[in-house]
């Protein structure tokens, strides 16, 4: 049965599903924090601990420089983020796996008629080139992110924003599906249904403290969680 189907003031529409990347579509872990070392080590910076370095995944960059090395001048910040881009770009960006599972997850939710979206804190060129590698492109409507300059759109929630309106969606009708507090506030913010994750690196206490509607624990669990949420 297609349950995408929901009638508003102007009529029928179709449900709209926007999904974060990062711990949610692709364990891109390894490749993150080989970023992150390189970024820190050409900084001078002090080492963190691995459990620091996994809290960058998921917010920008930029706000978890500034978050776990205050003393940075905004200019310091931006360098940082230059030699993470540089390594993350030649290096870092394919040291990832797609979760087993997800494709299919995907291909259901298609032919069920949902219209499904990626809205990443990632560079928008960067989602496109990473999903193209890796075969995904065509699971997606739309594939929104952050800005270049990581900057001027760079929040879940500003991204969030821009899919919705970018996809005509009905804000009460969507869905953002993710595994950190920051997807659960950018949906909660825009007034969207959340949809939890703790197969990535978010856990329960973290993802209940933003928000989420519901939480699942495993990728196939997706489709369901939709359908919990939306019918």
């Amino acid at each position: 049965m297609v349950r995408y189907q929901h009638k508003n003031e102007s009529g029928y529409h179709m449900t709209q599903l926007f999904f974060d990347f990062d711990g949610t579509i692709a364990d891109s872990e390894q490749g993150i924090v080989k970023s992150l070392k390189y970024a820190v080590k050409k900084m001078n910076l002090p080492e963190l601990t691995h459990a620091q370095y996994l809290k960058f995944i998921g917010p920008s960059i930029l706000s978890s420089l500034q978050k776990f090395f205050p003393e940075l001048t905004d200019a310091d910040r931006m360098q940082a983020l230059k030699y993470y881009q540089d390594y993350y770009r030649s290096e870092g960006m394919f040291q990832l796996d797609v979760y087993p599972g997800i494709p299919e997850q995907l291909q259901l939710l298609n032919d069920q008629g949902y219209g499904v979206n990626i809205a990443s804190a990632k560079p928008e060129d960067m989602i496109h080139e990473i999903t193209d590698e890796l075969k995904l492109s065509h699971y997606f409507n739309g594939r929104f992110g952050a800005t270049s300059d990581e900057r001027t759109r760079v929040t879940k929630t500003a991204v969030l924003k821009y899919a919705l309106q970018e996809t005509h969606a009905d804000n009460r009708d969507s869905v953002m599906i993710g595994d950190r507090d920051t997807d659960m506030l950018g949906g909660y913010n825009n007034h969207v249904k959340t949809l939890g994750v703790t197969y990535g690196f978010g856990d329960v206490p973290e993802l209940l403290g933003a928000h989420a509607d519901t939480i699942i624990e495993k990728p196939s669990e997706i489709q369901t969680g939709v359908v919990k949420l939306i019918g």
